[in-house]
């Protein structure tokens, strides 16, 4: 075989490779790749698991649907909430989910502008779950509000009764966090599923699937006009959503901050919100990449190389987290209110002792594990933590909303809440909208993004070796 001398590009493109972690594992072919990613969604019938868990999403969609036209019919009194906890699991799971929505933003966005290739075979799971969390945590706002048939009466637009909104209410900057950040979310979502839509389109086999993959694809053809309009929308959507991953839970945390209550009137609540969001955010993408990697084989695509980095994510959050925790006790003892000690002494020893030592366990203890590798790249210990961290996160909320509430200022107004059955069906209720739909998404799109994946191939980089060869073989 005729041997022949590297050039200088070729030896530089060598040497970088090998300080590069290796972003796919096994052969890379162009081809072989869109097979396994396309093989979910052109395969001819879902396969059993999937339609198991499919009814059982569907149920929990169900009982959603249950437990909300019982508390139309009868009124929030079905819920456990009482004077003075007039907050319950309403407002925590709305907390909650929004929070869940963050990691799809920060690593779509955030990770995309500073140039993180790892991210690319992760986005578009994190950016399906975005979409996903925010329409269940939207549904709560509307519930608490007890008649939610008078919701537009928040919206900021004048009417004729001169019920002009009130822009100094928490209930309307949520609609505007909130509104702008699916907005968001969904376009910039949909710009980077237009290019795998076309790929749809072309493999459809029946006519009714290439007309509607056809329509959504937007007449994409992989032209270069097309390519140069759709990375600059994807740069300019990203710059877009960026601001929103710190904007929008900074939004939810002044929900509480800007009241005088013991517990929530403290500046620290943007920062902390915005890093617990993240936190949880990111555990909730382990949890669906781990489930969805051994399911589907996605192994080559997302590799141990991204859970290790993930879990790094998770023990930077977690432990900023564990700092807001300590903060806030050292600042109700260094402002000297006695009121504000006696609050955080009253979480940490007081009836709901329990929730708040959960809460700090799962949130700031068991992430301590990822600080050494062999566990960061452990599958099993990944997805239990992962599972742990959610917990810890919802009881956060838990914690922040209940104790601060159940010991008012007067002791005869001291109480202890209990969620009744239909706030706990209303919570997993959200969960069977959330995994409804999340696994249409799963068999109906590409669960990665397939010219994105295919980008950080070293056959895309034009100083590899036998680039030429490879990019023909593969057109």
């Amino acid at each position: 075989m005729e041997s022949r001398q590297l050039t200088v590009d070729e030896l530089a493109y060598l040497s970088d490779a090998v300080s590069r972690p290796k972003l796919i594992d096994g052969e890379e072919d162009f081809e072989k790749t869109t097979e396994v990613i396309l093989d979910p969604i052109t395969m001819p019938r879902a396969p059993k698991w999937w339609l198991i868990v499919l009814v059982g999403a569907v149920s929990g969609l169900l009982l959603y649907g249950v437990s909300v036209g019982y508390l139309f019919y009868e009124g929030t009194g079905v819920w456990g909430i009482s004077h003075p906890v007039v907050w319950g699991y309403a407002i925590i799971n709305l907390v909650w989910w929004i929070g869940i929505g963050h990691a799809g933003t920060l690593i779509s966005a955030i990770l995309f502008l500073a140039r993180q290739r790892w991210r690319t075979s992760i986005n578009r799971f994190a950016e399906a779950m975005t979409i996903f969390a925010v329409l269940c945590a939207v549904q709560f706002p509307l519930l608490h509000l007890g008649r939610p048939w008078y919701a537009y009466w928040f919206f900021p637009l004048p009417n004729q009764m001169g019920m002009w909104p009130n822009f100094r209410s928490p209930l309307l900057w949520d609609f505007f966090a909130f509104s702008t950040y699916f907005t968001i979310s969904l376009m910039f979502w949909y710009v980077g599923l237009v290019p795998d839509l076309a790929v749809l389109r072309d493999r459809a086999k029946s006519k009714v699937k290439a007309m509607v993959y056809g329509f959504f694809a937007l007449g994409w053809r992989g032209a270069n006009r097309h390519w140069q309009n759709y990375e600059r929308a994807y740069l300019i959507l990203a710059g877009i959503a960026t601001p929103l991953v710190l904007s929008v839970h900074s939004v939810v945390s002044f929900d509480f901050a800007v009241s005088q209550l013991p517990g929530w009137h403290t500046t620290i609540f943007p920062p902390y919100f915005v890093a617990g969001a993240i936190f949880s955010g990111f555990a909730l993408v382990l949890t669906l990449m781990i489930i969805a990697r051994e399911v589907y084989g996605f192994k080559q695509m997302v590799t141990i190389y991204h859970i290790d980095t993930m879990n790094k994510f998770l023990l930077a959050t977690g432990t900023m987290v564990g700092y807001a925790y300590t903060m806030e006790f050292f600042i109700a003892w260094y402002s000297g209110n006695e009121y504000e000690r006696f609050a955080f002494v009253n979480r940490a020893f007081g009836p709901y002792a329990w929730a708040y030592w959960t809460m700090f366990s799962c949130n700031v203890f068991v992430p301590q594990i990822f600080w050494f590798k062999k566990m960061r790249r452990h599958i099993a210990v990944t997805f239990v933590v992962s599972i742990l961290v959610n917990i810890g996160m919802w009881f956060e909320r838990f914690v922040i909303i209940v104790t601060s509430l159940h010991r008012d200022f007067l002791p005869a107004n001291w109480s202890y809440y209990i969620p009744t059955w239909v706030d706990i069906a209303t919570y997993v209720g959200t969960f069977g909208l959330f995994f409804t739909f999340f696994l249409l998404f799963l068999r109906y799109l590409p669960a990665i993004a397939i010219s994105e994946i295919k980008g950080i191939m070293n056959k895309a980089d034009p100083h590899y070796k036998g680039y030429t060869s490879s990019a023909s073989s593969n057109r």
